[in-house]
Parts: C-alpha cells; sequence; structure tokens
C-alpha cells in the first residue's frame, strides 16, 4: 500500500498528467518531464494536503540522451519494473485497448517490431 515518494510522467499526455498527482506518496515529488502544449490542471487542496512538490524537467542536452540510451543498452538500470507490458506490432491492435483500462495496470507498455 506504499506510494513511491517520486513519480515521474514523461508521456506529455495533458490526462496522464493530471491524474498523477494521485500516486505520489505524502510528502512525495512529481516530476514532469514530457511536454504538453495545453493547460493542466489539478486539485489544489488535494495537492496541499499529501505536501506534494512538482517539479518541471527541460533542456536535455544531446549528452544527455545518449547517456541515457548507452545506459539502457548496456542494462546499467533494471527496467523490468517499469515495464509491466509488451506486445509484438503484429498484436498490438489486440491488445492496445485492454491496456487503456484501469483494471491493466499499465506504467509502460512496449511494442516490440
Amino acid at each position: 500500500g506504499d506510494m513511491p515518494s517520486v513519480v515521474f510522467d514523461a508521456t506529455g499526455n495533458a490526462k496522464s498528467m493530471m491524474e498523477s498527482f494521485k500516486y505520489p506518496a505524502h510528502g512525495g515529488r512529481l516530476i514532469y518531464v514530457g511536454l504538453v502544449k495545453a493547460d493542466i490542471s489539478f486539485n489544489d487542496p488535494e495537492f496541499h494536503s499529501k505536501e506534494l512538490t512538482l517539479m518541471g524537467s527541460r533542456n536535455a542536452t544531446r549528452d544527455d540522451f545518449d547517456y541515457v540510451v548507452n545506459t539502457l543498452k548496456n542494462d546499467l538500470l533494471d527496467m523490468s519494473q517499469y515495464i509491466t507490458h509488451r506486445t509484438h506490432m503484429d498484436e498490438m491492435i489486440n491488445q492496445f485497448e485492454g491496456w487503456l483500462t484501469p483494471e491493466a495496470k499499465v506504467i509502460k507498455a512496449i511494442v516490440e517490431i
């Protein structure tokens, strides 16, 4: 039942970004990495009662992206706990709709080509 102390939203999806306020633990941090060209709103009393910190991240350099890609390619970070769903491109059309339901508990889905 413990919630994470840090939540990253890298979706760039306004709905996901607004919903992400419910996932950090009391006193936790919510970090927006994805960028959306729309307004985002949240429930201020919920934000304050949880004593959250909201942060934005931008201005990554090419070297930053290369570092992340190399880290992932060389298995220096265990991503298995984040990737909850996988499918092959041929099966995506059959899987995708089910991933949209809250019951699916998708954190990150990978489509293999």
